[in-house]
């Protein structure tokens, strides 16, 4: 397979194959992330084709989020029964499979079960589980960095896919726009079947960092249905304050993310007469300093309190959401606002599965970090709705920016409430 031969290459110059895994992944998240994003394009599109409310389409984009989110603590059990390689590639043939089917849809029933049902179940099959997964079974070393990397690539391409996107659909209609979606997708399936493997054993490799000598222990035998490991895990953690104090702060951060930003800042932008591609560069540019702000949250993460980071995190993005509405939409504000929301877009997310991990265990950090997860869905779709509704009814997003913005200081607070975690090692020391 080409896998092992790019593994025997790759270990005569001194590389772990644990970063083709991060490469890959990080393709497939990029690809599949953009599919997650692009609904926020064709918000208006949609209105205009079939004079659908923005109330009635943001309830398909918000039971999406939803099921994105509680998929995930499912999905973790998929991944560690039938493998990361075999689940991913069914979560792209599903999602490929709505999008094809959406071209022909004329009905809000059809949004809904196509880009609310199917899609939410598509991309939650794999979602932020899959690099979680990745960085504790391929890395006893750099798992934040490598969490912050994969992250990088989840926010990012729902970014900057964005203004190719907008374009494609202001000059040649949403139809084709999502087809060039599909061929995306294709790409990003060739990689994964070529290149993804489980574990590091099936390449006779240890995970990267580990210098043990002793023979590596042969992989658990899951037990039990998908539903009942997935069930049973959740009736575990909800024992501990820290689960529910980390659940509810990355369910404000859904409501901050995807579910108000990334799906209403576009039509936002237009209600004050902003281009819708130069709304979608602005979330482009986001995307950009979110790369390099979840990476840099990686790396400060294996280093510092996780609980101090985020702290700073949740009241820095709240304060950029209260300020947004006294940008006056200017270029000069939305860029102000664009580097300092985009710098934390999604930096939360390596510190909150480091304590995850801290908390429950390596063994079950992806089980539990998949019903943290669900919570930031929950409040990606609670927010998609919301501010749908607040645009129908009082025909202004501001009080659900000015709402986000609050919650997120409320998170900041709360989070101090975990713990003290053990002093960090230096940044060689496993998570």
């Amino acid at each position: 397979m080409i896998s092992n031969w790019l593994a025997a290459a790759l270990s005569r110059r001194n590389i772990h194959y644990g970063w083709v895994m991060v490469g890959v992944t990080f393709l497939a998240a990029l690809i599949s992330a953009g599919t997650v994003g692009a609904p926020g394009v064709f918000i208006v599109p949609l209105q205009k084709e079939f004079g659908w409310s923005t109330a009635e389409i943001s309830s398909a984009l918000s039971i999406r989020f939803i099921l994105f989110g509680l998929m995930a603590p499912f999905a973790a059990a998929l991944l560690n029964r039938y493998g990361l390689r075999n689940v991913t590639l069914a979560a792209q043939l599903i999602v490929v499979s709505a999008l094809v089917l959406s071209l022909g849809m004329t009905e809000v029933w059809q949004l809904v079960a196509l880009w609310g049902v199917v899609i939410g179940i598509g991309t939650g099959m794999t979602a932020l589980v899959l690099g979680a997964t990745i960085a504790t079974r391929w890395f006893a070393d750099r798992r934040g960095l490598v969490v912050g990397i994969m992250t990088a690539s989840v926010a990012t391409g729902q970014l900057v896919f964005l203004p190719l996107l907008a374009s494609l659909t202001e000059r040649y209609g949403w139809r084709l726009a999502l087809g060039f979606v599909c061929i995306m997708l294709g790409v990003s399936a060739l990689a994964v079947l070529l290149a993804m493997r489980d574990r590091p054993s099936d390449l006779g490799l240890r995970p990267y960092g580990d210098e043990g000598t002793e023979p590596l222990p042969a992989p658990p035998v899951t037990h039990g249905s998908i539903t009942g490991v997935a069930l049973g895990t959740l009736r575990d953690a909800s024992k501990s304050t820290a689960f529910w104090i980390l659940f509810a702060t990355f369910f404000v951060c859904g409501a901050s993310t995807n579910g108000l930003v990334q799906v209403h800042l576009i039509p936002m932008c237009l209600d004050f007469g902003i281009p819708q591609v130069q709304a979608a560069s602005l979330l482009a540019a986001m995307g950009i300093f979110d790369f390099f702000g979840t990476i840099m949250s990686g790396w400060l993460s294996d280093r510092y309190d996780n609980r101090y980071l985020l702290f700073w995190y949740y009241g820095l993005r709240g304060l950029s959401l209260i300020f947004l509405p006294f940008s006056d939409f200017s270029f000069y504000g939305l860029s102000i606002f664009a580097m300092f929301y985009g710098l934390d877009w999604i930096a939360t997310v390596p510190p909150t599965v480091r304590l995850t991990a801290q908390k429950f265990g390596p063994e079950r950090a992806n089980l539990v970090f998949g019903w943290i997860f669900a919570g930031h869905q929950l409040g990606a779709g609670t927010a998609a709705f919301g501010a749908g509704l607040s645009r129908t009814v009082y025909e202004s997003y501001l009080p659900a920016f000015f709402i986000a913005g609050a919650l997120c200081v409320f998170a900041s607070l709360i989070v101090l409430a975990l713990s003290r975690q053990p002093k960090l090692q230096p940044a060689a020391a496993s998570a």
